[in-house]
């Protein structure tokens, strides 16, 4: 469930780097659905592009690698930490942990948790 309050980050001794709102909005110039925005495919910091670091399967910074371990972090609009949005299932920090405080879908931190934080608000 993507979920339209939650920045995506990627923290680094330079600083934060903002890669867009993780939702579902095709509309919305910052989601990561907006193929025009910060969803485009050929942006350098989106994490839909496959030979970027966010995108790319091999990239230990990307959402798309089942084994990173320095994915992007997701915060709400209130900045809480909401986890990793990473698809490694073993990192306890992952939204792809089902076992984990961030992807647990009856944890009330998950994004996966339909009446906690994973709420749809779009």
């Amino acid at each position: 469930m993507l979920i339209s309050i939650l920045g995506i980050f990627f923290s680094s001794a330079y600083g934060d780097t903002y890669l867009g709102q993780f939702s579902t909005n095709p509309f919305n110039p910052n989601s990561t659905e907006n193929p025009y925005g910060s969803g485009n495919p050929y942006n350098p910091n989106s994490i839909n592009n496959p030979y970027g670091q966010y995108g790319n399967p091999y990239s230990n910074r990307s959402t798309q690698n089942p084994y990173a371990t320095d994915a992007p972090k997701l915060y709400d609009n209130q900045g809480n930490y909401r986890g990793k949005l990473s698809s490694n299932p073993y990192d306890p920090d992952s939204v792809s942990n089902p076992y984990g405080r961030y992807g647990n879908r009856f944890s009330p931190d998950s994004i996966n948790n339909p009446y906690g934080v994973g709420i749809p608000t779009e």
